[in-house]
Formats: structure tokens, C-alpha cells, sequence
């Protein structure tokens, strides 16, 4: 039988990861706090609810998709949330990045409710979200995910079950740190090459075949060197992210310095009205520690969007 979805929160990475659920063929129940969203995948052939109750009346599987744990919790729990029109036996996946100990407690709260949840965090931002090759991270019930797989595989390239329930979280974070600080190395680099004297262009021209070649080098980089500052992942999602990782550790003794320094680097920016800019931005920060201007201009042709 096929199932029916439903998809809440229709943002940058939630729209086309939706629409992509639509084009492999899933009946597609829609709801989203904004317009916009709705109106486009209304367009595309999905069915608009007028609250996530509705949404959840209508599927056999819900997605999330919004920006934080309380967003997650109101859509779910809330007056007009999903567990309102839920029947025994939905399954709720949860996209969103949060942390492990709200994704334990979402589920604690559903299971009265017959509700089964899978987090299920995902990594390739929104070029990834549109062309469907994400990496899903998923936590919970093996054989649930199993159940969910064609929908997921809809949306990523890449799915791979980390445990229990919070154990998708876990592993989104790692993988958020492990950006963030990669974003930092380059972006150390980028201002060192600029105080020396040294093109910063030509120096990751230099670099970029070797091992200090990443994805940030290639993508990240050049957009700052083009002046380019637009989000594909926000310097605020990016804060919250680090901040769920610092307390997931601490939860865990476990001390991550660096991972503590680059959260206050974004923290300043956010300070200077700069949380809506992409994460690229965090060069932004050594500058004016530095007092250093990494010089803009139009090399690297063809760069592409920023992470998740």
C-alpha cells in the first residue's frame, strides 16, 4: 500500500525536499506557518491542511522539517498539533537538527499516543535538498526506518541508521562540528594569506589539489572572495547547531574547546546583525580581530551553496 505523507515546514531545505516526496509519487498532505511553501507545492499537485492535526489526519507518516526543538514540540504537541489527529500506528520523522535529548523526550511524549518517531537529521544543504541526494542521519526503531526508507530515499542519496532514538542527532552534530571548524581553518587561512601580502585567491589555488582540500575550500571560499554572503545554511542555524553540540557535551563531560570557540566567533556575528548572512560570514569575525580586509573579487567561477 502506498503511503500517505505529510510534510510541516516548508522553508528552504523543507520545499524541495517535499517536492521531490511528491515526484516519486507519495499522496502528499502539506502545512507550513507561511504561505509561500504551501502555494508552491499546492501548485505542484500537493494537498494544503489547515494545521498539522489535519496533516496528521491525512498520512501515515509525518516529516518535520522546522527550524528548532520548541518549533518541533508546538507542531507536535501543541493544541492544534500532530498528535491531534494522529491514529495509532503514525509515524513521525523528524528532519529538523535539534539534540538528542529532545528527540528521547519527543518520543516519550508520543509513545502514549501511538505515534513512533524517527530522528532523522539530514546533511547536504539546500543544492542537496533540491536534487535529492541528502544524507539522512536516522535514529530509533530499525525496522520502522526500514518501513520509511522509499520515503526518505526521495529526499537523499545516503541513509544510514546510528541507533536509538537521539542517536541521528548525535550524529548530525558531530557532523556539525566538524564543519564549523573546517569553516574556521579556511577561513584562519583566508586571513593570513590577506595580512602577508599573499593573493588569497592564488593561495587556495595552491591548496585546493592538496590535502587541505574539503568541500569548504571549494564552495565556501570562493563565495566570500566573490563578495558572496547569501545563506545556503544561516550563521544562526549554524550558532544553534554548535549550541546543541555544547550541550549534548557538557551532558557528557566531555569538553570540545574548539568547538566552543567557533560558537562565539558566530555568536559575535550574530551580535552585529549578521545571524541571516551564510555560514561562509565567519570570516567576517577574524577580520576584525585581525584587522585584516580578505580582498572580494570574481575568481573561482562556478561555486556552489553552503552546507548543512
Amino acid at each position: 500500500m502506498q503511503l500517505r505523507v505529510g510534510f510541516i515546514g516548508l522553508g528552504i531545505m523543507g520545499r524541495p525536499m517535499a517536492l521531490n516526496v511528491l515526484r516519486a509519487g507519495f499522496p502528499l498532505t502539506v502545512w507550513n506557518r507561511s504561505r509561500p511553501g504551501v502555494e508552491a507545492l499546492t501548485a505542484a499537485g500537493a494537498t494544503a491542511a489547515p494545521s498539522p492535526a489535519d496533516v496528521a489526519a491525512r498520512s501515515d507518516v509525518v516529516i518535520t522539517m522546522v527550524t528548532d526543538a520548541p518549533d518541533v514540540e508546538e507542531v507536535a504537541l501543541g493544541p492544534e498539533g500532530i498528535v491531534r489527529g494522529a491514529r495509532p500506528g503514525l509515524t513521525l520523522i523528524d528532519m529538523t537538527t535539534t539534540s538528542p535529548d529532545a528527540a528521547r523526550r519527543l518520543a516519550a511524549a508520543l509513545a502514549p499516543h501511538g505515534v513512533e518517531l524517527l530522528d532523522a537529521p539530514v546533511t547536504g544543504g539546500d543544492v542537496g535538498a533540491r536534487e535529492g541526494t541528502l544524507t539522512i542521519m536516522a535514529g530509533g526503531d530499525a525496522a520502522l526506518l526500514e518501513r520509511c526508507r522509499p520515503v526518505l530515499a526521495a529526499m537523499g542519496r545516503r541513509i544510514v541508521h546510528c541507533g536509538p532514538t537521539g542517536a541521528g542527532q548525535t550524529v548530525k552534530l558531530c557532523n556539525q562540528i566538524m564543519v564549523a571548524l573546517t569553516n574556521l581553518g579556511v577561513s584562519e587561512a583566508l586571513a593570513l594569506a590577506a595580512k602577508a601580502g599573499v593573493d588569497p585567491a592564488t593561495m587556495l589555488e595552491a591548496v585546493s589539489g592538496g590535502a587541505a582540500r574539503s568541500w569548504t575550500v571549494e564552495h565556501l571560499a570562493p563565495r566570500v572572495l566573490r563578495d558572496d554572503f547569501q545563506p545556503g545554511f544561516k550563521v544562526d542555524h549554524q550558532a544553534k547547531d554548535l549550541r546543541h553540540a555544547l550541550e549534548a557535551a557538557r551532558g557528557l563531560a566531555l569538553p570540545l574547546p574548539g568547538t566552543a570557540l567557533v560558537h562565539e566567533l558566530f555568536t559575535a556575528l550574530q551580535a552585529r546583525g549578521l545571524g541571516g548572512e551564510g555560514t561562509q560570514a565567519l570570516v567576517k569575525a577574524l577580520e576584525w580581530l585581525g584587522d585584516v580586509w580578505v580582498p572580494r573579487g570574481p575568481w573561482a567561477e562556478g561555486a556552489g551553496e553552503a552546507p548543512r
